[in-house]
């Protein structure tokens, strides 16, 4: 049955029809519905594809989930990535009838359950703590699937000194796979993002993702200034194009750091339908003025593409 069910998830995938979420069908079809749920947001059909959300990074890690959820209706932000150890609890700690419970409150809500940031990661050349990285990412995927998430985030991070490049990189993407079959039998996305020091770096990524084999394991863009590293953005978008997921991750989008209107503008040339996550760091004296702020600059972005 599982081996029937991978398959099955890995065509639809192959043709672009995308991946199960939760049972409430194709991810195409959850877009479409959140377009009709959205409809005041001011966007046409177009633009609206691509959807505004929040990382619960900074601005939302001291917000149990009734407030996260709250701040979030209150705003117009229409999902949160929940990210580890954040005051929302929402760990494997949770028994069947709390993740039951949260599952329900996203439910009741316009707000979605993008999914979870987990600081899982597979770069170390310690078996022990590798193994323990992997075995933890399938408990925190049972938790995602038990809580209504589509995915978890998980990184690369480092590649440490002193062990071939190659032969970290190689680890990682094997790792990626085992959780990615494992994570396809729940019917979920494996977001990897851009992330450390040295795996950050676009070239990197492609090197991990050419051996990934596994569909459902994603590229999550991180929006880090070394994307602006020769090539450029465009070439490093486009040297990893292909593996790019339904996340983004953006800093607060009035910074002048980063060419967030090329960004939009190259997701909307891969007719990207997924989520904008703002994964803010600062520390405004107002979040939920701050949220409406970034809110509107996303739409003003969204609108000249």
């Amino acid at each position: 049955m599982k081996n029937n069910r991978r398959n099955f998830i890995k065509e639809s995938l192959t043709i672009g029809a995308g991946l199960v979420i939760s049972g409430a069908g194709s991810y195409a079809s959850i877009l479409d519905a959140n377009r009709h749920t959205g409809s005041d947001s001011g966007l046409n059909i177009k633009e609206s594809a691509m959807r505004f959300g929040l990382v619960t990074y900074q601005w939302g890690k001291d917000w149990d989930l009734p407030t996260v959820i709250s701040n979030c209706e209150k705003t117009g932000f229409q999902a949160v990535e929940l990210r580890t150890q954040h005051a929302h609890g929402v760990e494997t700690s949770l028994s069947a009838a709390q993740r039951a419970e949260v599952k329900r409150r996203f439910a009741d809500s316009p707000v979605t359950c993008v999914g979870y940031g987990s600081n899982f990661e597979y770069h170390n050349p310690d078996q022990t703590i590798l193994r323990q990285n992997i075995e933890q990412t399938k408990e925190y995927i049972k938790l995602c699937k038990d809580i209504g998430a589509s995915g978890i985030k998980v990184k690369p991070n480092n590649l440490p000194a002193g062990v071939p490049r190659e032969k970290t990189i190689t680890q990682i993407a094997d790792s990626l796979n085992e959780v990615g079959k494992f994570a396809a039998d729940y019917g979920l996305i494996v977001r990897v993002e851009a992330h450390g020091p040295i795996t950050q770096e676009l070239p990197n990524m492609k090197a991990i993702f050419d051996q990934v084999i596994e569909p459902n394991v994603k590229i999550c863009w991180n929006s880090n200034p070394v994307d602006l590293n020769p090539p450029g953005i465009e070439g490093n978008f486009n040297m990893v194009k292909q593996w790019i997921g339904d996340t983004v991750h953006v800093r607060e989008l009035t910074a002048n750091d980063y060419p967030y209107q090329k960004l939009f503008n190259l997701l909307a040339g891969i007719d990207y339908k997924g989520w904008i996550l703002l994964e803010a760091s600062s520390t405004p004296a107002d979040r939920i003025s701050a949220m409406k702020g970034q809110l509107a600059v996303f739409k003003d972005l969204a609108a000249k593409i």
